[in-house]
Protein backbone atom coordinates (compact mmCIF):
# COMPACT_ATOMS: atom_id res chain seq x y z
CA UNK A 1 0.00 0.00 0.00
CA UNK A 2 1.29 3.47 -0.86
CA UNK A 3 2.46 5.60 2.05
CA UNK A 4 0.22 8.58 2.68
CA UNK A 5 2.13 11.86 3.07
CA UNK A 6 -0.12 14.17 5.06
CA UNK A 7 -0.39 16.08 8.31
CA UNK A 8 -1.35 13.04 10.40
CA UNK A 9 1.48 10.89 9.04
CA UNK A 10 4.01 13.67 9.60
CA UNK A 11 2.86 14.05 13.21
CA UNK A 12 3.30 10.29 13.75
CA UNK A 13 6.76 10.48 12.17
CA UNK A 14 7.71 13.31 14.52
CA UNK A 15 6.94 11.13 17.52
CA UNK A 16 9.19 8.43 16.06
CA UNK A 17 12.21 10.64 15.38
CA UNK A 18 11.78 13.19 18.19
CA UNK A 19 14.22 11.43 20.57
CA UNK A 20 16.97 11.63 17.95
CA UNK A 21 16.63 15.16 16.52
CA UNK A 22 17.00 18.66 17.89
CA UNK A 23 14.04 20.98 18.18
CA UNK A 24 15.79 23.89 16.48
CA UNK A 25 14.97 27.42 17.66
CA UNK A 26 13.49 30.42 15.92
CA UNK A 27 14.66 34.00 16.21
CA UNK A 28 12.79 37.17 15.26
CA UNK A 29 14.90 39.89 13.65
CA UNK A 30 14.09 43.37 12.33
CA UNK A 31 14.85 43.58 8.61
CA UNK A 32 16.14 47.11 9.28
CA UNK A 33 19.24 45.38 10.64
CA UNK A 34 19.87 44.21 7.05
CA UNK A 35 19.32 47.65 5.52
CA UNK A 36 15.72 46.91 4.47
CA UNK A 37 12.47 48.56 5.47
CA UNK A 38 11.76 47.89 9.12
CA UNK A 39 9.56 44.83 9.67
CA UNK A 40 9.97 41.61 11.64
CA UNK A 41 11.10 38.37 10.04
CA UNK A 42 11.27 35.00 11.76
CA UNK A 43 14.24 32.75 11.02
CA UNK A 44 13.93 29.02 11.67
CA UNK A 45 17.48 28.04 12.62
CA UNK A 46 17.42 24.55 11.15
CA UNK A 47 21.17 24.69 10.48
CA UNK A 48 21.50 23.95 14.21
CA UNK A 49 20.15 20.45 13.52
CA UNK A 50 22.55 17.53 13.84
CA UNK A 51 25.05 17.55 10.94
CA UNK A 52 24.26 21.19 10.11
CA UNK A 53 21.06 20.78 8.05
CA UNK A 54 17.44 19.58 8.31
CA UNK A 55 18.27 16.31 6.57
CA UNK A 56 18.69 13.97 9.57
CA UNK A 57 14.92 14.22 10.05
CA UNK A 58 14.25 12.47 6.75
CA UNK A 59 17.15 10.05 7.06
CA UNK A 60 16.02 8.92 10.50
CA UNK A 61 12.40 8.65 9.39
CA UNK A 62 13.47 6.37 6.54
CA UNK A 63 15.73 4.20 8.68
CA UNK A 64 13.32 3.85 11.61
CA UNK A 65 10.37 2.88 9.43
CA UNK A 66 11.94 0.07 7.39
CA UNK A 67 13.98 -3.07 8.13
CA UNK A 68 17.67 -2.55 7.41
CA UNK A 69 19.49 -5.44 5.65
CA UNK A 70 22.88 -6.74 6.62
CA UNK A 71 24.44 -4.76 3.75
CA UNK A 72 23.42 -1.56 5.52
CA UNK A 73 22.25 1.57 3.77
CA UNK A 74 23.39 3.49 0.71
CA UNK A 75 22.74 7.05 -0.37
CA UNK A 76 23.73 9.52 -3.06
CA UNK A 77 24.30 13.09 -1.98
CA UNK A 78 25.89 16.40 -2.76
CA UNK A 79 27.08 16.19 0.84
CA UNK A 80 24.36 17.16 3.31
CA UNK A 81 22.12 14.13 2.82
CA UNK A 82 25.19 11.91 3.01
CA UNK A 83 26.07 13.44 6.35
CA UNK A 84 22.52 12.85 7.55
CA UNK A 85 22.47 9.21 6.46
CA UNK A 86 25.88 8.58 8.00
CA UNK A 87 24.63 10.14 11.25
CA UNK A 88 21.38 8.15 11.22
CA UNK A 89 23.16 4.91 10.39
CA UNK A 90 25.52 5.36 13.33
CA UNK A 91 22.49 6.05 15.56
CA UNK A 92 20.86 2.73 14.67
CA UNK A 93 24.09 0.77 14.48
CA UNK A 94 24.30 -0.07 10.79
CA UNK A 95 26.87 0.67 8.10
CA UNK A 96 26.45 3.34 5.45
CA UNK A 97 27.97 3.80 2.00
CA UNK A 98 27.70 7.32 0.61
CA UNK A 99 28.24 8.27 -3.04
CA UNK A 100 29.05 11.91 -3.72
CA UNK A 101 29.95 13.81 -6.90
CA UNK A 102 33.24 15.63 -7.30
CA UNK A 103 31.42 18.97 -6.85
CA UNK A 104 30.72 18.13 -3.20
CA UNK A 105 32.57 20.29 -0.69
CA UNK A 106 35.68 18.82 0.89
CA UNK A 107 34.47 19.68 4.38
CA UNK A 108 31.30 17.63 3.83
CA UNK A 109 33.27 14.65 2.54
CA UNK A 110 35.56 14.73 5.55
CA UNK A 111 32.66 14.86 7.99
CA UNK A 112 30.89 11.94 6.27
CA UNK A 113 33.98 9.83 6.77
CA UNK A 114 34.35 11.04 10.36
CA UNK A 115 30.87 9.68 11.06
CA UNK A 116 32.10 6.22 10.05
CA UNK A 117 30.56 5.91 6.59
CA UNK A 118 32.35 4.63 3.50
CA UNK A 119 32.68 7.50 1.01
CA UNK A 120 32.77 6.97 -2.76
CA UNK A 121 33.32 9.86 -5.18
CA UNK A 122 31.49 9.19 -8.44
CA UNK A 123 30.98 11.60 -11.33
CA UNK A 124 30.71 15.35 -11.46
CA UNK A 125 27.07 15.98 -10.43
CA UNK A 126 24.47 14.53 -8.09
CA UNK A 127 22.81 12.41 -10.78
CA UNK A 128 26.11 10.65 -11.49
CA UNK A 129 26.42 9.71 -7.83
CA UNK A 130 22.75 8.64 -7.75
CA UNK A 131 23.22 6.18 -10.62
CA UNK A 132 26.30 4.73 -8.95
CA UNK A 133 24.46 4.33 -5.65
CA UNK A 134 21.59 2.50 -7.37
CA UNK A 135 24.05 0.11 -8.97
CA UNK A 136 25.63 -0.51 -5.56
CA UNK A 137 22.21 -1.22 -4.02
CA UNK A 138 21.37 -3.68 -6.80
CA UNK A 139 24.68 -5.52 -6.34
CA UNK A 140 24.76 -5.65 -2.55
CA UNK A 141 21.16 -5.45 -1.34
CA UNK A 142 21.84 -2.28 0.66
CA UNK A 143 18.79 -0.19 1.55
CA UNK A 144 18.54 2.99 -0.53
CA UNK A 145 17.86 6.20 1.39
CA UNK A 146 16.91 8.80 -1.21
CA UNK A 147 17.75 12.44 -0.59
CA UNK A 148 14.29 13.75 -1.44
CA UNK A 149 12.10 11.36 -3.45
CA UNK A 150 11.05 8.82 -0.83
CA UNK A 151 8.03 8.85 1.53
CA UNK A 152 10.16 8.61 4.67
CA UNK A 153 12.28 11.54 3.58
CA UNK A 154 9.26 13.76 2.94
CA UNK A 155 7.59 12.74 6.19
CA UNK A 156 10.73 13.49 8.17
CA UNK A 157 11.42 16.86 6.55
CA UNK A 158 7.78 17.83 7.09
CA UNK A 159 8.40 17.79 10.85
CA UNK A 160 10.11 21.18 10.47
CA UNK A 161 6.59 22.49 9.84
CA UNK A 162 5.34 21.12 13.17
CA UNK A 163 8.00 23.02 15.07
CA UNK A 164 7.49 26.27 13.14
CA UNK A 165 3.73 26.12 13.75
CA UNK A 166 4.16 25.53 17.47
CA UNK A 167 6.95 28.08 17.90
CA UNK A 168 5.10 30.86 16.04
CA UNK A 169 1.77 30.36 17.82
CA UNK A 170 -0.67 31.96 18.45
CA UNK A 171 -0.46 34.36 15.50
CA UNK A 172 1.49 32.10 13.19
CA UNK A 173 3.11 33.13 9.92
CA UNK A 174 1.47 34.16 6.68
CA UNK A 175 4.38 33.09 4.48
CA UNK A 176 7.45 30.86 4.72
CA UNK A 177 10.35 31.11 2.27
CA UNK A 178 12.05 27.75 1.72
CA UNK A 179 15.06 26.88 -0.45
CA UNK A 180 14.48 24.06 -2.94
CA UNK A 181 16.77 21.47 -4.49
CA UNK A 182 14.98 18.15 -4.93
CA UNK A 183 12.03 19.44 -2.94
CA UNK A 184 12.01 17.14 0.08
CA UNK A 185 11.88 19.96 2.63
CA UNK A 186 9.26 22.14 1.00
CA UNK A 187 7.28 19.08 -0.12
CA UNK A 188 7.10 17.71 3.41
CA UNK A 189 6.26 21.11 4.89
CA UNK A 190 3.59 21.70 2.23
CA UNK A 191 2.00 18.36 3.08
CA UNK A 192 1.94 19.38 6.73
CA UNK A 193 0.61 22.92 6.33
CA UNK A 194 -1.92 22.03 3.60
CA UNK A 195 -2.19 25.67 2.55
CA UNK A 196 -2.67 27.12 6.05
CA UNK A 197 0.67 28.89 5.68
CA UNK A 198 1.72 30.21 2.28
CA UNK A 199 4.92 28.56 1.03
CA UNK A 200 7.26 30.22 -1.47
CA UNK A 201 9.98 28.11 -3.07
CA UNK A 202 13.30 29.84 -3.64
CA UNK A 203 15.80 28.39 -6.11
CA UNK A 204 19.07 29.50 -7.69
CA UNK A 205 18.50 30.70 -11.23
CA UNK A 206 21.16 28.22 -12.33
CA UNK A 207 19.32 25.27 -10.69
CA UNK A 208 15.57 25.91 -11.22
CA UNK A 209 14.15 22.40 -10.72
CA UNK A 210 10.72 23.28 -9.30
CA UNK A 211 10.42 26.41 -11.42
CA UNK A 212 10.93 24.40 -14.63
CA UNK A 213 8.56 21.67 -13.45
CA UNK A 214 5.82 24.21 -12.76
CA UNK A 215 6.29 25.66 -16.23
CA UNK A 216 6.04 22.21 -17.84
CA UNK A 217 3.36 20.80 -15.56
CA UNK A 218 5.58 17.85 -14.61
CA UNK A 219 9.14 17.15 -13.40
CA UNK A 220 11.57 17.88 -16.23
CA UNK A 221 15.33 18.19 -16.56
CA UNK A 222 16.66 21.57 -15.44
CA UNK A 223 20.02 23.28 -15.28
CA UNK A 224 22.18 22.03 -12.40
CA UNK A 225 24.84 24.64 -11.72
CA UNK A 226 25.69 27.67 -9.64
CA UNK A 227 27.30 28.23 -6.25
CA UNK A 228 24.74 26.05 -4.44
CA UNK A 229 25.22 23.09 -6.79
CA UNK A 230 26.36 20.75 -4.01
CA UNK A 231 22.99 21.05 -2.23
CA UNK A 232 20.38 22.56 -4.58
CA UNK A 233 21.06 21.12 -8.02
CA UNK A 234 19.51 17.74 -8.81
CA UNK A 235 18.48 17.35 -12.43
CA UNK A 236 14.75 17.06 -11.63
CA UNK A 237 12.38 17.88 -8.81
CA UNK A 238 11.08 14.87 -6.88
CA UNK A 239 8.17 12.93 -8.38
CA UNK A 240 6.53 12.46 -4.97
CA UNK A 241 6.65 16.09 -3.94
CA UNK A 242 5.51 17.60 -7.23
CA UNK A 243 1.75 17.00 -6.89
CA UNK A 244 1.98 18.25 -3.29
CA UNK A 245 3.74 21.39 -4.53
CA UNK A 246 1.12 21.92 -7.23
CA UNK A 247 -1.55 22.03 -4.53
CA UNK A 248 0.16 23.78 -1.66
CA UNK A 249 3.23 25.77 -2.82
CA UNK A 250 2.11 29.21 -3.94
CA UNK A 251 5.00 29.98 -6.28
CA UNK A 252 8.65 29.45 -7.08
CA UNK A 253 11.05 32.37 -7.44
CA UNK A 254 14.62 32.46 -8.72
CA UNK A 255 17.62 34.24 -7.24
CA UNK A 256 20.99 35.00 -8.79
CA UNK A 257 24.24 33.60 -7.44
CA UNK A 258 25.43 37.08 -6.45
CA UNK A 259 22.26 37.52 -4.36
CA UNK A 260 22.94 34.22 -2.59
CA UNK A 261 26.48 35.33 -1.85
CA UNK A 262 25.21 38.66 -0.50
CA UNK A 263 22.73 36.78 1.66
CA UNK A 264 25.62 34.77 3.12
CA UNK A 265 27.50 37.98 3.85
CA UNK A 266 24.48 39.63 5.45
CA UNK A 267 23.65 36.65 7.66
CA UNK A 268 27.25 36.57 8.86
CA UNK A 269 27.43 40.33 9.38
CA UNK A 270 24.15 40.65 11.32
CA UNK A 271 23.63 37.27 13.00
CA UNK A 272 27.10 35.69 12.83
CA UNK A 273 25.50 32.79 10.98
CA UNK A 274 27.91 31.08 8.56
CA UNK A 275 25.31 29.76 6.11
CA UNK A 276 26.34 27.67 3.14
CA UNK A 277 24.99 28.89 -0.23
CA UNK A 278 21.99 26.54 -0.11
CA UNK A 279 21.26 27.63 3.45
CA UNK A 280 21.28 31.31 2.48
CA UNK A 281 19.19 30.94 -0.68
CA UNK A 282 15.74 31.44 0.84
CA UNK A 283 16.75 34.68 2.56
CA UNK A 284 18.32 35.90 -0.70
CA UNK A 285 14.81 36.27 -2.14
CA UNK A 286 13.83 38.64 0.65
CA UNK A 287 17.13 40.51 0.79
CA UNK A 288 17.31 41.08 -2.98
CA UNK A 289 13.66 42.07 -3.36
CA UNK A 290 12.75 39.08 -5.53
CA UNK A 291 10.07 38.42 -2.91
CA UNK A 292 8.33 41.54 -1.60
CA UNK A 293 6.02 40.99 1.39
CA UNK A 294 2.71 42.83 1.53
CA UNK A 295 2.14 45.37 4.31
CA UNK A 296 1.55 43.54 7.57
CA UNK A 297 2.51 40.15 6.13
CA UNK A 298 4.15 37.90 8.72
CA UNK A 299 7.13 36.28 7.02
CA UNK A 300 9.44 33.46 8.02
CA UNK A 301 12.58 32.05 6.42
CA UNK A 302 14.05 28.58 6.90
CA UNK A 303 17.83 28.83 7.25
CA UNK A 304 18.43 25.22 6.32
CA UNK A 305 22.18 24.61 6.16
CA UNK A 306 25.53 25.82 7.46
CA UNK A 307 28.05 23.25 6.26
CA UNK A 308 30.82 25.60 5.23
CA UNK A 309 34.26 26.40 6.53
CA UNK A 310 34.06 29.94 5.16
CA UNK A 311 33.21 32.73 7.60
CA UNK A 312 34.34 35.67 5.48
CA UNK A 313 32.17 36.11 2.42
Amino acid sequence: MDTVIDREAIAATYERIRPHVRRTPIVEVDLADFGLESRPVVFKLEFLQHTGTFKPRGALASLLSRPVPGAGVVAASGGNHGLAVAFAARKVGTKATIFVPSVSAATKRQRIQALGAELVISGERYNDALLASKDFAARTGALEIHAYDQPGTLLGQGTVGIEVEEQCAPNGLDTLLVAVGGGGLIGGMAAYFEGRTRLVAVEPRLAPTLFRAREAGRPVDAEAGGIAADSLAPRQIGELMFPIAQRFVEKAVLVEDHAIRESQRALWRVLRVAAEPGGATAFAALLSGVYKPAPGERVGVVLCGANTDAVSF
